[in-house]
């Protein structure tokens, strides 16, 4: 899926197509596993791909449900384009860009709907004519996305970002800690799940441009795997390590724009330079830019060590690390679980028995 996704990089056409041959391909042992899994539950919260069909499960046994989704999605805005097509000028293009997405996706949960994969009947879960809409909790930071103007349907929440903490509980590597103790704060490298046919350069450029510039790395290797090709005694290789525990100890983060790293990278409060490889990614590159946490987004087709070394420069200044901290305090203030958890509780609550009692 990744691959393909990389492959399709921009253009959203592409993307959308490759996301659903994938979906279609693995949606009857996937649908019958999440319709099990659902068996005696009280409340189903259900996010991206299983919208429609989470929703229509939740109605065809009576019980409520809730969406949660990690980009806006489903509530349609002049403010900002869907994110898959990140360039779109605001204003009505954008709006039509968000019917657009929800025509697509709608039609493509149908096409899903045969007996082989499931006979429910489905139901759209933002369906004006009702009651109770299902609620629509935006699990993001309302500092790097404010709630648009035109957002005023009372279902359309945004909580802030959902964070696992993992800082007390894990437990480093020594040489992980060796290397941080021997040298200046380093910039950490992830690409996540990303995996890239043309990996190779990507970390060529990057061992260089961390070279050109005196920095030291650590570079997470992620799904894509990569290993060092020689020795340095400035870089060190990871598989994984916690983000809140690493980014908070390194000085800068780079990185592919996903809504989890991304997240990560600005409550840590550095600065992030972030090259988007396709989807949702290079909307978030652009929110980064947008309020001061990091420097214009590098497009994974110009990364070249003269790009990077660049942007590692101007994370240097004084003005935009201060940005970068400010958000990393604002978004740690935040409490997007125990929102979400809250409204959950509310929903469901309301579902049961009415308006009454409800805070």
């Amino acid at each position: 899926m990744s691959i393909r996704l990389n492959d399709a990089r921009s253009n959203a056409f592409s993307a959308v197509k490759s996301m659903a041959d994938y979906v279609f391909s693995i949606a009857n042992p996937v649908a019958q596993a999440a319709f099990a899994a659902c068996d005696g539950a009280d409340l189903i919260v259900h996010s991206f791909l299983f919208t429609t069909g989470g929703h229509s499960l939740a109605r065809a046994r009576g019980i409520p449900d809730v969406s949660v989704q990690t980009f806006p999605m489903f509530a349609p805005t002049r403010a900002f384009p869907n994110v898959a097509v990140s360039n779109t000028p605001h204003g009505s293009l954008s709006y039509f860009t968000h019917w657009l997405a929800t025509q697509i996706f709608w039609r493509a949960g149908k096409r899903l709907a045969t007996p082989e994969v499931s006979n429910l009947r489905l139901y759209w879960p933002f369906d004006t004519s009702r009651p109770i809409l299902t609620p629509l909790l935006f699990a993001y930071s309302p500092t790097v996305l404010p709630r648009p103007a035109d957002w005023t349907a009372p279902h359309i929440h945004i909580t802030g970002y959902f964070f696992l903490e993992t800082s007390e509980t894990y437990q480093p590597p020594p040489k992980l800690m060796d290397y941080l103790a021997t040298g200046d704060a380093p910039i950490c490298v992830t690409f996540g799940s990303m995996v890239n046919r043309d990996a190779g350069r990507i970390d060529a450029v990057v061992r260089a441009a961390l070279a050109h510039t005196r920095q030291r790395g650590i570079i997470l290797t992620g799904w894509g795997g990569r290993e060092p090709i020689e020795d340095d005694a400035n870089l060190l290789y990871l598989d994984a390590a916690p983000h809140d525990w690493l980014f908070s100890r390194c000085k800068c983060v780079i990185h592919h724009g996903g809504a989890g790293t991304t997240a990560a990278g600005l409550r840590a409060g550095i600065p992030n330079i972030v090259i988007p490889h396709a989807i949702d990614q290079p909307f978030w590159a652009k929110r980064v830019a947008a309020i001061g946490a990091g420097p214009t987004p590098i497009d994974l087709a110009k990364l070249s060590v003269e790009t990077l070394s660049a942007a590692l420069a101007q994370t240097e200044d004084a003005a935009l690390r201060a940005h970068a901290r400010e958000i990393g305090r604002l978004i740690r203030a935040e409490d997007g679980v125990g929102t979400a958890v809250q409204l959950i509780e509310q929903h469901a609550y309301r579902s049961n028995f009415g308006d009454m009692g409800v805070k």
